[in-house]
């Protein structure tokens, strides 16, 4: 079962311990109606961990993500187990508006973030 979410704005971020994809997807008046973001975390004494945040709802892991796709304006992210806080779904697959800024984020932030899951796709 798949989880399918659209968003109009894209970003990257780099903090102390983590890098960030945010996706968000804004009302007219600018504010965020739904967000998704994607977390990387590296301590000195542990592996990294992913972590997805969804509207404030957080799970994640050592193995949270098995594999990921970029293709085009589409990025899809294969669990290694149904998320139970998103309904049981074993895949969520995101699409974001393209725009030259998205696509900016995107190959900025993907390979940082995803890691050696981001197995298959294209530019």
């Amino acid at each position: 079962m798949s989880d399918s979410r659209f968003y109009d704005t894209v970003a990257f971020d780099v903090r102390d311990n983590a890098t960030m994809l945010f996706f968000a997807r804004t009302t007219t008046e600018g504010d965020i109606d739904d967000y998704l973001l994607l977390m990387r975390t590296v301590e000195d004494d542990f592996d990294s961990s992913t972590y997805i945040e969804i509207n404030e709802k957080q799970f994640g892991g050592h193995d949270l993500i098995s594999a990921a796709e970029l293709i085009g304006n589409m990025l899809t992210l294969h669990l290694h187990e149904p998320a139970a806080e998103l309904g049981g779904v074993s895949r969520i697959v995101l699409t974001f508006a393209d725009t030259p800024e998205n696509g900016a984020s995107i190959e900025a932030g993907a390979f940082r973030v995803l890691g050696d899951t981001l197995s298959g796709g294209n530019a």
